[in-house]
């Protein structure tokens, strides 16, 4: 957006210069053939200089100070003085310019007189009226920029604000897992440290940026499936399967985990036989994630997570891959599934 506005003052200032210097060589074009003098030239050139004066001055100050503060009466009547002002200056400029360098075989009358003042007075006018437009129209160009990158700078504090949230989130429950591993067997609760030291540094290192490598996230949420392994009994079944067509893929980071989280969260049973499955696969231009686990709600005496993660997810897609990413979950018929998937356009 910063090129864009950028390339828009360089063509802005190519106009400027572009319309000046048309309006300056004008009289060379007019007085073609007739043995213009330098002298006589520059005389002629007042006819330009008195424009730029008018159009300059509303660009820059009027339509600024005046105009846009609704001063509009006392900018119509600074340019109204203005312009009648330089209109009769340029009436008697002509008249001595013709007396000093007389055009042979032309007597204009009082007629001629007034016309060429109302010509001149038009004129001026005109380029009054076009400076204001042009400089409302750059006045609220500026407004709209830094209205926008405003708000991609509010967006992107809320982005990092998100990420941060997650990481005492994730923490907390990974934790918690650990803690209640070391009463059972503490060479499971090592080896679980373990895994998690290398989530770790995925986390506070590998997702510094706005996206990162697919794989790298892959291998953080195997990282993670192999944690909860750990713990688990048998009656559960894990699965993980990942198809990557690119390593060049990237994705935001950390943006599948809470769901990873809820399934295990939920969908394990101490008694019944449980399952979680997972896949992701990757193209050229779409990430698909589908999560699919035995459906066991909690109890209304169970508070824990308070669908943090949820909300986060759905957040961070907003702000990541505004209009480009479908999010369908829900628990089947018999409520004993529940499927979650995420398709994102890169």
């Amino acid at each position: 957006m910063s090129k864009f506005f950028s390339m828009n003052k360089h063509l802005a200032g190519a106009c400027h210069i572009t319309l000046w210097a048309f309006m300056f060589l004008s009289p060379l074009t007019f007085w073609r053939g007739t043995g213009i003098t330098l002298g006589q030239y520059l005389m002629y050139c007042l006819d330009p200089l008195c424009l730029m004066i008018v159009f300059y001055l509303n660009y820059l100050y009027l339509a600024p100070k005046l105009f846009v503060s609704g001063k509009h009466r006392y900018d119509l009547l600074i340019n109204l003085v203005l312009v009648i002002s330089l209109g009769v200056m340029l009436h008697y400029w002509k008249e001595y310019t013709n007396e000093i360098y007389p055009v042979p075989g032309r007597h204009p009358d009082a007629i001629d007189d007034f016309t060429r003042t109302l010509r001149d007075s038009l004129n001026l006018a005109i380029f009054a009226a076009g400076s204001t437009a042009l400089a409302l129209a750059r006045r609220y160009t500026t407004a709209a920029q830094k209205l926008q990158e405003s708000e991609a700078a509010r967006a992107k504090s809320e982005y990092l604000n998100l990420r941060s949230q997650i990481n005492p989130h994730f923490l907390l429950n990974t934790l918690n897992n650990i803690y209640a591993l070391t009463a059972i067997d503490q060479t499971r609760a090592q080896e679980a440290i373990q895994q998690l030291s290398k989530m770790l540094r995925h986390m506070l290192y590998d997702n510094l940026d706005s996206e990162v490598q697919l794989c790298d996230e892959v291998q953080f949420i195997e990282n993670y499936i192999n944690l909860m392994k750990i713990r688990l009994s048998e009656n559960v079944d894990v699965k993980f399967v990942s198809k990557i067509g690119s390593p060049t893929i990237k994705v935001a980071p950390l943006i599948f985990i809470s769901l990873v989280e809820n399934a295990f969260k939920h969908g394990i049973s101490p008694t019944k036989p449980s399952f979680v499955h997972i896949n992701i696969v990757a193209i050229s231009d779409e990430i698909s994630f589908t999560i699919k686990n035995s459906n066991h709600p909690k109890t209304n005496q169970d508070r824990s997570g308070h669908g943090i993660g949820l909300n986060q997810v759905q957040r961070r897609l907003e702000l990541a891959y505004p209009d480009c990413y479908i999010w369908n979950k829900g628990v089947s018929e018999d409520e004993s599934i529940y499927t979650s998937t995420i398709r994102i356009k890169l």
